[in-house]
């Protein structure tokens, strides 16, 4: 591709547009209540091991009367209200019941902090806000007279909140019989604010991830929701009362798009997990048809399964030993649009019945249809594994501005790529090499921000600031943020996630961060490790430690990484092959402000808070003694002294040394 020439990946027609009748969610949502009534299920939600179900009816008296609730409280068409909680039925009815009153919904992550809600507040100017639990309520007293827009907080789960005596708090049953008594004298009031609504009104303000800066609220319609659902689904269609498991935050855009949207239009049965640390005991009990996972939980499946292999008997470990490698050879055949041969398939249907479909079973995955994985970009070792156990791991590329941009067809995967762009979206590389995206799927603009809206939409395109290329097959192949893509003193640009993505394959390594920039002459990596899995894996091997920052400092530990830094390295050109890398004494916290609540690496961030590591790599050193502050749960902090190695990777050559890199500006 020539430096000026532009490339357009076009999906084609949808099948169909939206007609006014289901033009916005709580529409559909009424069209399906009335259709299946009590007689389908339409959610479940494990609660102390037993899975309750709510049928269509009872989830509509729900969202009507939260619905007519807002409307008691005054609440006019076009106000936000902010949803802070885990994934439960009460969050969706919230959602549909506020959306239902023409309220614009402000989804925000659990693990935020009171600083970071009060500007949500602010900026969004909530004038309610739903919590899940006492924790949440907690946030919102402390930021209560900084955010004097908020008129109620109502929260679902009432656990320890009994002796809370405020009338600025509600619980979620209290606020229902407000709608309640509304309906009394309102009757059809219901009704009528559904059908006043329209795809141009709001239905969410999603917040980027703020990678660069303060997060922005993406302002997204009723239309760019269904339209980002319908180009998914248009290519991958559910059936109503398949089971889809809700677990991904549902301050994404990405859960939004593919539970509450695919829900509400397609009569999906969504599924709740009682908690984080049974979501795979509870998938496994459902066995959904389709599942929407972060990249970095598909990773951490992966790791969780690399780890136990080495505690599995002898017979366990001879079958993974032999038929995963080739499953391997069977999953580059088809990438390669290949047939294996007929042997291949006899070996491959015993692989199939000693280790295949149990994995599948262990992992909860025996029906999947469509597994789908978003956010940061998931290393093709990751997808390439999946599918090798027969789970064709479907990677979607979108943003919060407009949803899906590319995703993988089924039956048409190439590893290494994000798909290509479904019906009714259209992607072009500019002759900058920026991505960038046109459909009906793109956002409104950003929220009191009109001069950015204007930065990123030109001549009716969103452009994404990602880096990507088109190969030969018409699959989009993603690079990084054109921010990120780092220029090396040599002139030579290489993308750091590329290399994190295949070195995080390893179960032992948690996070990767690859460094470059304008003065430095070489790659060079921060390292975490994954604590759970490293810890077994040196116990096994009778090497002694006491903590985390000690085993981290272990020379066995620094061998095993440098061993998987080499492997990466030999699939990487010569200019980006790490040469030095650092395992650090922590793991990156998004509470710290070093990764997104999406979990991406806030890279500007992390190069100044570890400017001084840096500075050692580059230097020369063989190690640097870092301070180190240990938080408590009482709140004290103490400060530590940690002395950490720096490894030069063999095969580097005599590397240049390098002072004070961090004193050029925007190194990276």
């Amino acid at each position: 591709m020539s430096e000026k020439e532009t490339i357009v990946l076009d999906g084609g027609d949808l099948p169909h547009l939206l007609d006014t009748s289901l033009d916005t969610i709580p529409k559909n949502f009424i069209n399906l209540a009335h259709k299946y009534g009590s007689d389908q299920i339409a959610m479940r939600k494990k609660i102390f091991g037993i899975w309750q179900e709510y049928t269509w009816a009872d989830s509509y008296e729900k969202v009507k009367h939260f619905c007519l609730a807002c409307l008691s409280l005054g609440l006019e068409r076009g106000s936000k209200f902010g949803i802070i909680g885990e994934n439960d039925p009460e969050y969706y009815w919230a959602e549909i019941g506020g959306q239902s009153a023409g309220l614009t919904t402000v989804g925000m992550f659990t693990d935020l902090g009171p600083k970071e809600i009060t500007y949500l507040a602010n900026d969004a100017d909530m004038e309610l806000v739903i919590a899940h639990d006492q924790e949440q309520v907690d946030k919102m007293l402390d930021l209560r007279e900084h955010a004097p827009r908020i008129k109620k907080v109502v929260y679902w789960d009432d656990k320890g909140l009994w002796g809370y005596d405020d009338p600025w708090l509600m619980s979620f049953e209290d606020f229902l019989k407000l709608g309640e008594e509304y309906e009394k004298s309102n009757k059809g009031a219901y009704e009528q604010a559904v059908k006043a609504g329209n795809q141009e009104e709001h239905a969410l303000f999603s917040y980027t991830s703020g990678t660069t800066g303060l997060p922005k609220a993406a302002m997204i319609s009723h239309g760019n929701l269904l339209y980002g659902n319908l180009h998914a689904t248009s290519i991958q269609p559910l059936a109503p009362q398949e089971d889809y498991v809700s677990f991904s935050p549902l301050a994404w855009i990405a859960e939004q798009g593919f539970g509450i949207a695919t829900h509400v239009r397609m009569g999906t049965i969504v599924n709740f997990p009682e908690k984080p640390e049974t979501v795979q005991t509870d998938i496994r009990e459902i066995a959904p048809v389709s599942l929407l996972f972060p990249s970095r939980l598909w990773e951490s499946l992966v790791s969780q399964v690399q780890a136990r292999i080495v505690d599995a008997d002898r017979l366990n470990r001879f079958f993974y030993n032999y038929f995963l490698p080739l499953g391997y050879k069977i999953a580059d055949l088809a990438d390669e649009g290949k047939e294996p041969s007929g042997w291949q398939k006899f070996l491959y249907s015993i692989g199939n019945m000693v280790l295949y479909a149990p994995l599948r079973d262990k992992l909860g995955l025996p029906n999947i249809k469509y597994a789908y994985t978003g956010g940061a970009s998931l290393s093709p070792d990751v997808l390439r594994f999946f599918r090798a156990l027969n789970i064709e791991l479907l990677q979607v590329y979108g943003s919060t501005e407009c949803q899906t941009h590319t995703v993988h067809h089924l039956g048409n995967v190439r590893l290494g790529t994000v798909g290509s762009p479904p019906p009714g979206v259209k992607v072009k590389i500019t002759p900058e090499g920026e991505i960038a995206v046109q459909s009906r799927s793109v956002f409104a603009g950003y929220y009191k921000k009109p001069e950015k809206t204007e930065e990123a939409i030109l001549d009716g395109w969103f452009h994404t600031g990602d880096a990507g290329y088109v190969d030969d097959y018409g699959h989009l192949i993603y690079l990084d943020r054109m921010s990120d893509m780092i220029e090396l003193s040599s002139g030579e640009k290489f993308s750091p996630q590329y290399i994190e993505g295949r070195v995080k394959f390893n179960p032992y390594i948690q996070d990767v961060m690859a460094v470059g920039g304008f003065d430095m002459p070489y790659v060079c990596s921060l390292i975490t490790i994954n604590y759970d899995n490293l810890a077994r894996w040196a116990e096994k091997r009778g090497i002694a430690f006491t903590t985390m920052v000690d085993l981290a400092q272990r020379e066995e530990v620094y061998n095993l990484v440098e061993q998987e830094i080499s492997r990466v390295n030999q699939s990487l050109p010569e200019y980006s092959r790490v040469r030095r890398f650092v395992i650090l004494n922590k793991t990156f916290d998004a509470d710290e402000a070093e990764l997104t609540r999406t979990r991406k690496l806030r890279r500007r961030y992390l190069e100044d808070r570890y400017g001084d590591v840096l500075n050692a790599i580059y230097g020369g050193e063989d190690s640097i003694t870092i301070q180190s502050e240990l938080k408590y749960q009482d709140g004290r902090t103490s400060i530590t002294e940690v002395e950490l190695k720096i490894r030069t990777v063999a095969g580097a050559g005599n590397l240049p040394v390098v002072e004070n890199v961090r004193s050029v500006p925007n190194a990276s």
